[in-house]
């Protein structure tokens, strides 16, 4: 009876109730409005359910004034079949409305969950480099499943309460009007002992979550591979163990003293219940023994006493649980409101046949953030990633408790990428920038950039590392649209053609490629998921890697791990020229890094490559002399501009930025 109040004072938090709006509760409603059947089937079972909890008492106080003394045996049989079928019946009622309950609850997730993925699925490069995935997983998992709360749990609730208290209060007024004045006057005792247990019981599950947040944050990240093998080269293992046994312990005494002062409050709690009690049986007996009403009467208004006390608690606390979970229902509409960055125009052209023709013209284009366009930061207590530092337990932040983000060229590679590996966006080492150059920091990462690319021309870019290669080729495939300027595709501005067609027409290859927790089959043909075994044959082949993979015990169906972790850097990046290969893109963007892999997976890529791009207009991040010697046009490119334009043997002529980077990444090749 008591133990819904007490979770729903600690499951607010130590948030303050939130306002909600007229607008807010319609939009609420509007997620409902599809199970308005269902909703109105449960409001039926609570009138008959809350009509079967007042019939028992009364039954009694038949049986105590009336049956019992006339030895009523008919009466007596009947009463008995009554209390009997009223259980029968209220379980029936239970499961029904538990049916329908259940229905409401899973259909509103199931319609969130499937709103905002859809609206993530939309969301812009620039909305994942700048959002927390465990941010991302809370509004899908946690929040919806507080959204789903507030309209099968807490509306049906406060209905529920507000029902039962009002039908109990009509009732006991009908039969004792002075006694139920009395028990309503100890309400106060109840909302007084709540809030001041539950506040204490509050700051302590709240304790006990970030400590176990932190506990769970230390086991994430010293159980992993990466983390482990850390550990264990570093000879660590000890001062591992000792620092969980502090944050277990904390966990540990934390979870004895909510269980202390759990127990306290429902003693208080039941405390004040047996005053009300007291009372209520005291005054009785006395209006008893002056004949004013029958034992069967007290014995009657006892039992409505404790439902009518369960409702009315249920009611004190409704306010902070009604807000509380509208608050969840707030963070998924914040996803689902958010501003799509990279837009698909209503009427916008849909590309089939595709001669590869793409042309810069005056591209400029910078990180800045639209803070409009990012979710908020929201304090999640008993989540690792609030946990801010894992080793040390600290929680500092920023001053603004956001990451920074002046950047030039350095965003996207290492997000998408997914490991960094010391680059600075271009996938090139630091020790590949000449001396002399200076550093690449800057707030414009693109500016100005004009080229174009013929039908089945090959565009090498070269630079420094961070001057702005990658980000170049990110814009082709509208990861990111410029902030001046223009690409057009066959004429087309890409802003005007629509995505999943500008989407089949682009291969793209980064240096490092993601591969799902999946067999090297689903990976390839997450391309064409109707490719034939022949085709995956025929790309894996192209790609060098099919009889690598031919070889393997489950050949095709070979699960390669979390991230492909199970392959070889080699392996993984001839699967992912396979999947491109596989695709048939018309346009080809690779950085075809090769610097951490040894020399027998870089021939085979290398070979791999040559067969890739044949035919096909490409604009490759060269890493290589012999992709330079082949391009049409090399685009040398330095802090963010095309500084230099040619043939091989022009741009050395020129005695410029590629002269050096040529005598100091390529010429070693000739040797």
């Amino acid at each position: 009876m008591h133990g819904s109040g007490w979770h729903a004072y600690v499951r607010s938090g130590d948030e303050k109730p939130q306002k909600v709006t007229r607008e807010l509760l319609l939009r609420v409603l509007a997620y409902a409005r599809p199970y308005w059947g269902h909703l109105a089937g449960m409001l039926a079972a609570i009138l008959v359910s809350t009509g079967l909890s007042l019939a028992a008492p009364l039954i009694f106080r038949n049986l105590i004034d009336r049956v019992l003394p006339s030895k009523d045996l008919n009466g007596l049989l009947i009463f008995a079949l009554a209390l009997l079928l009223i259980p029968v019946l209220s379980g029936a009622v239970g499961v029904i409305q538990r049916r329908l309950n259940a229905a409401v609850g899973e259909g509103v997730i199931y319609d969130l969950r499937v709103s905002l993925f859809s609206k993530l699925q939309h969301m812009s490069l620039r909305f994942f480099t700048n959002t927390k995935i465990g941010e991302l997983m809370s509004r899908l998992n946690n929040d919806v499943v507080g959204a789903q709360n507030a309209i099968s749990n807490t509306i049906t609730g406060i209905l529920t309460n507000l029902i039962q208290a009002a039908a109990i209060l009509a009732v006991m007024l009908t039969l004792q009007w002075q006694l139920t004045i009395v028990s309503v006057l100890i309400l106060p005792l109840f909302i007084l002992a709540a809030r001041q247990l539950g506040e204490r019981l509050r700051d302590i599950a709240r304790r006990a979550m970030e400590a176990n947040a932190l506990m769970n944050a230390h086991m994430n990240e010293t159980l992993n591979i990466g983390g482990a093998l850390l550990v264990k080269l570093f000879g660590r293992t000890r001062e591992e163990e000792n620092r969980f046994r502090q944050r277990a312990g904390s966990v540990r005494n934390l979870g004895v003293e909510r269980a202390l002062v759990g127990s306290a409050f429902f003693v208080i709690i039941g405390l004040v219940s047996a005053v009300g009690t007291a009372l209520v049986y005291g005054l009785g007996g006395y209006f008893v023994i002056q004949g004013a009403f029958t034992v069967g009467t007290i014995v009657a208004f006892g039992s409505y006493l404790g439902q009518l006390y369960g409702a009315l608690q249920g009611l004190a606390s409704a306010p902070v649980d009604f807000s509380t979970s509208m608050v969840s229902f707030e963070r998924v509409f914040e996803v689902i409101d958010l501003p799509l960055d990279i837009a698909e125009k209503k009427e916008a052209l849909v590309l089939n046949e595709v001669r590869g023709d793409l042309e810069f013209e005056n591209v400029s284009f910078n990180y800045s953030l639209d803070e409009s366009k990012l979710l908020s930061e929201v304090k999640r207590y008993g989540k690792m990633e609030d946990v801010k530092t894992v080793l040390s337990g600290g929680k500092q932040t920023t001053d603004s408790g956001q990451q920074t983000t002046d950047r030039g060229d350095s965003g996207p590679s290492s997000i998408v990428g997914g490991l960094n590996n010391g680059d600075n966006g271009d996938g090139e080492a630091e020790s590949s920038i000449p001396e002399g150059t200076l550093s690449q920091a800057r707030e414009v990462a693109l500016s100005g950039i004009s080229f174009r690319a013929a039908p089945g021309n090959l565009i090498a870019l070269v630079g420094p590392s961070g001057a702005g290669k990658t980000t170049t080729t990110y814009l082709i495939p509208r990861l990111y649209d410029p902030t001046s300027g223009a690409i057009r595709l066959d004429g087309h501005d890409l802003r005007e053609v629509t995505l999943d067609s500008l989407a089949r027409q682009i291969g793209m290859v980064t240096q490092e490629n993601y591969l799902f927790h999946d067999t090297i089959r689903t990976n390839l043909t997450y391309a064409k998921p109707e490719a034939t075994q022949a085709e995956i044959e025929l790309a894996a082949r192209a790609a060098n890697i099919h009889e690598f993979v031919n070889g393997l015990p489950e050949g095709y169906d070979t699960v390669v791990g979390e991230r492909g972790y199970r392959l070889s850097g080699g392996e993984k990046q001839r699967i992912a020229l396979a999947r491109v290969i596989l695709k048939d893109p018309r346009i080809l963007v690779l950085d075809e890094a090769t610097s951490s892999l040894d020399s027998e997976s870089e021939a085979l890529i290398q070979e791999a490559l040559k067969r890739v791009m044949a035919g096909r207009t490409s604009i490759v991040i060269a890493h290589r002399l012999s992709t330079i010697l082949a391009a049409d046009l090399i685009l040398v490119m330095d802090k963010g501009k095309i500084v230099e334009r040619g043939t091989h043997a022009e741009l050395l002529a020129l005695d410029g930025l590629y002269a050096q980077l040529y005598e100091t990444q390529f010429k070693r090749e000739r040797v």
